[in-house]
C-alpha cells in the first residue's frame, strides 16, 4: 500500500483555495477539501489510478480532477505518492507553474 505524502506547495495551493471558497460559502470549502483528501485515499490503494495530463503525457505526473480542481501527483518505485500541485482546472498549467513556483503568488 501506498503512503501519500502532500508537498509543502500542494498544501498551501489547497489552502488559498478553500479560503476563497469559504469567502462565499464556509461549508462548501470544508466540504471541498474533505473530497480531496478522500480523493488523494484512494491513490493508497491505487496509485496509477490517476490520468496522465494531456500537457504531460510523457512524464511520470499524473492526475485527479476533484471539484473545480486539478491535483498532479507522481508516485515512486518506493510506494510513496507525492501530491504536487493543487490547482483550478480552467487555469492553464505552463502559466501556473512558472508563475506560482518561482514566489510570485
Amino acid at each position: 500500500m501506498a503512503q501519500i505524502k502532500w508537498t509543502e506547495p500542494a498544501l498551501a495551493d489547497l489552502d488559498e483555495l478553500a479560503e476563497h471558497i469559504a469567502l462565499d460559502k464556509p461549508s462548501a470549502a470544508k466540504k471541498f477539501v474533505n473530497e480531496v483528501f478522500q480523493a488523494t485515499q484512494k491513490l493508497k490503494t491505487f496509485p496509477e489510478s490517476g490520468r496522465k495530463p494531456p500537457e504531460l503525457e510523457n512524464t511520470d505526473y499524473r492526475e485527479l480532477i476533484v471539484g473545480p480542481c486539478r491535483l498532479f501527483y507522481r508516485a515512486d518505485k518506493d510506494n510513496n505518492v507525492y501530491i504536487l500541485y493543487v490547482m483550478r482546472s480552467e487555469r492553464e498549467l505552463r502559466l501556473f507553474m512558472l508563475k506560482d513556483r518561482k514566489g510570485n503568488r
